[in-house]
């Protein structure tokens, strides 16, 4: 039973992670742009979110003021690089930095409590009161659902398909007089907002928001994305969001189920470090032996040809 529970709520906070993930996927695969801003916008959703709630203001009302300050994060990263000329790494480094103390800021104090508010998942568990049990994993699965259907929609309109090409070639795109400033600046904003309304769902789904709740999510983020693409593929942008979201269940059970084993919670960030790891090394491995295979078969074949060829002099002389 405990098993089962644990796996549970290992893929309703998957979905919800999902959602942070698609927005690291959209700055790292999309964009080409290592955003370590993510590590304090998750946070600052978190605690926009539940300063809002305790505040007494409605828990969607919080959670949409959440993403917006989410987007506004974002664009300002996008500044500091592509106005400030800092490097992009950097750039991000200085935004998370920033953050932290913006985020103590808001909650006027390291940890925000949500026990006993009204928040979402509260109001989620009333109207889908049929459901029991299942009925917030329905509700976070919707709401990973239509963030990925929107994200794909967005990356096939004109600005999507300009975000998509800076990332692949900025010469070229600037060459068709397109303003690769700007796409920047609207793919990390998007990507924060995503990040942020994750980090805000989050802190309603665990009960509280913390000023530290944001670090290791970019790794988190990352093996999400490399995990869900190594199983799943990513040929398409349909295929791809789908695997990202696939990644980060997958990543929350592995997680889960390292508890149920005796797993120490300190050690969940070396877990996650090498989850990455073998994510990153095994499709490298498994290229190597598929190429160590047709170069066997081509040196078989090479060698029967050369037999046929023999035997055919042979009949010749014969």
């Amino acid at each position: 039973m405990g098993v089962g529970v644990a796996l549970q709520g290992s893929i309703e906070s998957g979905f919800i992670f999902a959602i942070m993930a698609l927005g690291v996927y959209l700055t790292f695969r999309i964009l080409d742009f290592p955003d370590l801003t993510v590590d304090g916008s998750f946070a600052t959703g978190g605690a926009v979110g539940a300063t809002m709630i305790t505040a007494g203001f409605a828990p969607f009302m919080s959670t949409v003021s959440a993403l917006l300050i989410g987007l506004v994060v974002g664009a300002m990263t996008g500044i500091l690089h592509t106005k400030g000329k800092i490097n992009a790494l950097l750039s991000g480094i200085l935004s998370m930095i920033a953050l932290y103390s913006i985020n103590l800021r808001i909650m006027g104090k390291a940890n925000v409590p949500l026990l006993g508010e009204d928040t979402l998942f509260t109001q989620i568990q009333g109207i889908l009161s049929a459901l029991g049990d299942y009925g917030v994993l329905v509700a976070v699965a919707v709401i990973a659902l239509v963030i990925k259907f929107i994200n794909d929609w967005f990356l096939h309109t004109e600005v999507g398909l300009a975000i998509r090409a800076t990332g692949n070639n900025q010469r070229m795109i600037r060459s068709f007089s397109a303003n690769t400033d700007t796409t920047i600046i609207i793919g990390l904003s998007i990507s924060n907002g995503m990040v942020a309304l994750s980090g805000a769902l989050y802190a309603q789904y665990q009960g509280f928001a913390d000023v530290s709740m944001g670090i290791g999510m970019i790794i988190i983020g990352l093996a999400s994305v490399i995990i869900g693409e190594a199983i799943f593929g990513n040929r398409t942008i349909v295929r791809a969001t789908f695997a990202v979201i696939g990644g980060a269940i997958i990543y929350r059970m592995v997680v889960a189920l390292a508890m149920q084993v005796g797993l120490d919670p300190s050690d969940m960030k070396l877990m996650t470090a090498l989850i990455v790891i073998i994510a990153l090394i095994m499709p490298r491995i498994s290229a190597g032996y598929k190429e160590r295979k047709r170069r066997a078969a081509r040196i078989k074949n090479r060698e029967q040809q050369s037999r046929v060829l023999e035997r055919g002099e042979v009949k010749k002389h014969a």
